[in-house]
């Protein structure tokens, strides 16, 4: 079978049988595509080898490619290789490939001036700049993530013992998060102020668009991304951002890792260590800078 045909079977059937998306199946033909750039002397499936997927993850290392781009391009080629086998095209590959290594990234962390300029941002004049800072500042406090921030209810918030449960994961397991009386302050007003006047104010949510509904992520998304821009900070972040600089934070201001831990709401400790790296990587920067001013 021509190799051009063996994919439009492929992608035929991922389409009809296993519903992917168009994005999905325009991804893995831009991956399929530099596969067989790669190996310019196969002209048919009956070319195509058992090592072939091993192979193309060497020559993806030897040019350099990332670790995650080549991880999810060797995933399109077993999908495929495994598929032709399935239809008896050709013989099952059997050979068990050794996937890359993905490096962990650090996360992007902001010091505590740029967490404090992007917090001040929003205008409070404005309604929507009262709720804005309320979502920052109650994100930053808590390590929420974005889901549990825009999913947040007001029957969750003890102001009085200045605590936050938060649903989350299977079983709709609770964690209880401490509020903290700054973050507490500019919830409270958003509360009292402009989500009364809200056309949703009896919605259980927290935070409401001007249409009543429950603030979307995408929408915090933006708003975190126009924020930044606008106080300046350098780097590309998101929401997100906020829930690494909280743990951050408190590891560097001397918080034990097993409470940040129960904070964010983590499974295994593994997951928040990450941030101890972190940590101990602006701690080494500090130190670099100090030492070429000796």
């Amino acid at each position: 079978m021509e190799i051009a045909d063996a994919i439009e079977r492929f992608f035929q059937h991922l389409l009809v049988e296993r519903g992917v998306s168009n994005q999905t199946i325009a991804d893995y033909r831009e991956d399929l595509e530099i596969f067989i750039k790669d190996f310019p002397d196969k002209k048919t499936t009956d070319d195509f080898l058992p090592s072939d997927p091993n192979d193309f993850m060497l020559k993806e290392g030897e040019a350099g490619k990332a670790s995650t781009t080549i991880a999810r391009r060797l995933s399109c080629i077993l999908h495929f290789y495994r598929f032709l086998a399935e239809e008896g095209i050709i013989p099952d590959p059997g050979t068990k490939v050794e996937r890359p290594k993905l490096a962990k990234r650090l996360p992007v962390i902001l010091s505590v001036q740029e967490v404090d300029d992007l917090l001040e941002a929003p205008d409070l004049s404005k309604p929507n700049g009262v709720r804005d800072r309320a979502m920052l500042e109650t994100m930053y406090a808590t390590g929420l993530r974005v889901s549990e921030l825009c999913a947040l209810k007001l029957q969750a918030i003890n102001f009085e013992n200045g605590i936050i449960a938060v649903y989350h994961g299977k079983g709709n397991k609770q964690r209880q998060v401490p509020l903290g009386d700054f973050a507490a302050e500019y919830l409270k007003n958003y509360i009292d102020g402009p989500r009364k006047e809200n056309r949703g104010a009896k919605s259980p949510y927290v935070f409401l668009n001007k249409a009543g509904n429950p603030i979307s992520r995408n929408y915090f998304f933006v708003q975190v991304k126009k924020y930044s821009q606008q106080v300046g900070i350098p780097v590309s972040i998101s929401p997100h951002t906020l829930r690494h600089c909280f743990a951050t934070h408190m590891l560097e201001n001397g918080a034990e890792l097993r409470a940040v831990q129960e904070m964010l709401g983590h499974a295994h400790l593994a997951t928040t260590q990450i941030y101890t790296q972190v940590s101990s990587k602006r701690i080494m920067s500090a130190y670099d800078l100090y030492a070429k001013r000796k």
